[in-house]
C-alpha cells in the first residue's frame, strides 16, 4: 500500500498545526481513523514522558502524543495496516518501520506489519528519528508485529 498525497497533506498540515500550538498548552492534532481501537489504547498508556530529552505535551485527539516545544515529535496511533509499501523499511529497537522522507527534514515513520499501524512525524533539525523511534519502541510493540521487513522485498 503506497502512502496517498492526501494522507501526506493531512500530515503536513498537522505537523504545521503542532508547531504553530507550540506557545500553547495543547498541541491540535486529528486523531487517525481508528484511533478508538483498544490497540492504540495501549499504546497510548506506554507513551513515555519524555523522548530524546524532548518533554511530553498534552494532545487534544485519541490516541496521539507530542514531545518538544516547540513541537519536535508527532505520534498517531490508528492507520490502517501496512504489510505492503514501495517505502524503505527499517528496524529500530525491534520495530519495523517504513520510513516517508518526501518532506525532508520531518521525516515520517509508519509502523510496518503491526494492526493498527502507528506514524510517528521526526523535525530532525530537533531530534534524530532512530532517538526518537527508539524511546517508543516499547509502547509501540505492545501491538503484535504480523510480518517483519525482512519478509518482504522492496
Amino acid at each position: 500500500m503506497n502512502i496517498s498525497r492526501t494522507a501526506l497533506a493531512l500530515l503536513s498540515a498537522a505537523a504545521l498545526t503542532a508547531s504553530l500550538s507550540a506557545c500553547s498548552a495543547n498541541v491540535s492534532l486529528e486523531a487517525a481513523p481508528d484511533s478508538n481501537n483498544p490497540a492504540c489504547a495501549e499504546v497510548s498508556v506506554r507513551l513515555p514522558d519524555e523522548l530524546a530529552g524532548l518533554s511530553k505535551r498534552v494532545t487534544d485527539a485519541q490516541a496521539t502524543g507530542a514531545w518538544g516545544t516547540p513541537t519536535a515529535v508527532i505520534l498517531r496511533c490508528g492507520l490502517p495496516l501496512v504489510e505492503v509499501s514501495t517505502l524503505p523499511c527499517v528496524t529500530a529497537s525491534g520495530v519495523d518501520w517504513l520510513v516517508d522522507d518526501s518532506k525532508k527534514p520531518s521525516y515520517r515513520f509508519v509502523t510496518f506489519g503491526r494492526n493498527p499501524a502507528t506514524e510517528v512525524i521526526v523535525d530532525s533539525r530537533k531530534v534524530a528519528g532512530v532517538s526518537a523511534l527508539g524511546d517508543l519502541s516499547a509502547a509501540i510493540q505492545s501491538i503484535e508485529a504480523t510480518k517483519q521487513c525482512s519478509t518482504v522485498s522492496n
